[in-house]
């Protein structure tokens, strides 16, 4: 079920310098995602999403709070959107909250990295292009598996994997910054070599210029109950293989972790895909602006 609800503020600052996706703020435009993919931490107690499997709750004055608290900002940095919740799920079709977001960002000169497993992101290219010639725009997919079956079955609500690659291949063609995020990668599923080699093979041909890779997932409360139910369903006989394996641990790396991220080393230096992004240095705003008016 889709909610509307109205968000006290929008822009969160990221803790310490984030070097890895190079975020200054994350924003997220909604809470809860259609996606459902059966692995998603974002089901964690933590989060307090109460009905994460069912409702979509969407900020209906997410723009007017951007607009505002873009104009009060005093540093100029990158915008990360896509970690709690996929930007670009189904109903951003219809509603066009992401793209009406960009379009403010846009209007502040704010540099921008979207996450997402969608290619519904290509219909917003124009204003990435936008964004990339005045500051900064990135666009990372998420890539888990090579395997568009298998994608099916962990990602349930997402386009598979060789969708995302053919929109990664289109936005690079425009000279997007573009690459993945290789997370998580789940223990005794996606944690072999074939796997890697060929997700690396596809990202290098499909124009990726980075790999940001995590070889495990986490497994914390209400994710690990929601999992285990999905592996009793999709993989029957695999979660007494976790049980045995991580216990009530936090992190489940993958098997033969140490290996593992010898081999993606190398694939990623055979196919010059750096495991870092390149990032925008967050600045002092020159002068704040003076009624600056709304797009809308």
């Amino acid at each position: 079920m889709i909610k509307e609800i109205q968000a006290k503020t929008l822009l969160n600052r990221v803790k310490g310098p984030d070097d890895w996706f190079g975020l200054y703020y994350s924003m997220n435009l909604f809470r809860g995602c259609q996606h459902q993919c059966i692995y998603c931490d974002s089901r964690s107690e933590c989060y307090q999403i109460e009905n994460f499997n069912t409702d979509v709750l969407v900020k209906a004055n997410a723009i007017d709070l951007l607009h505002d608290e873009l104009g009060r900002k005093r540093v100029v940095g990158t915008i990360g959107t896509g970690s709690m919740n996929d930007p670009y799920m189904p109903l951003e079709k219809q509603i066009c909250l992401t793209r009406r977001a960009l379009k403010v960002i846009a209007q502040f000169g704010f540099p921008v990295h979207a996450i997402t497993k969608s290619d519904l992101v290509l219909r917003d290219l124009d204003l990435f292009a936008d964004l990339q010639a005045q500051t900064y725009a990135a666009v990372t997919f998420t890539v888990t598996t090579a395997d568009d079956e298998l994608s099916k079955k962990i990602e349930p609500g997402a386009p598979v994997t060789s969708r995302r690659l053919k929109a990664m291949r289109s936005l690079a063609e425009k000279g997007i910054l573009t690459g993945i995020t290789l997370m998580p990668i789940l223990p005794f599923i996606a944690d072999h070599e074939d796997n890697l080699r060929r997700i690396i093979t596809l990202v290098a041909a499909h124009g990726g210029r980075y790999v940001l890779p995590a070889l495990g997932m986490t497994l914390r409360d209400r994710q690990r109950a929601y999992y285990f139910k999905k592996l009793d369903r999709l993989f029957p006989g695999l979660r007494g293989r976790y049980v045995e394996a991580f216990g009530g641990q936090y992190f489940a790396p993958a098997q033969n972790a140490s290996r593992l991220e010898a081999v993606l080393g190398g694939l990623c230096e055979e196919c010059d895909l750096p495991t870092r992004m390149p990032v925008f240095l967050p600045r002092k705003r020159a002068c704040q602006p003076k009624d600056q008016p709304h797009l809308f």
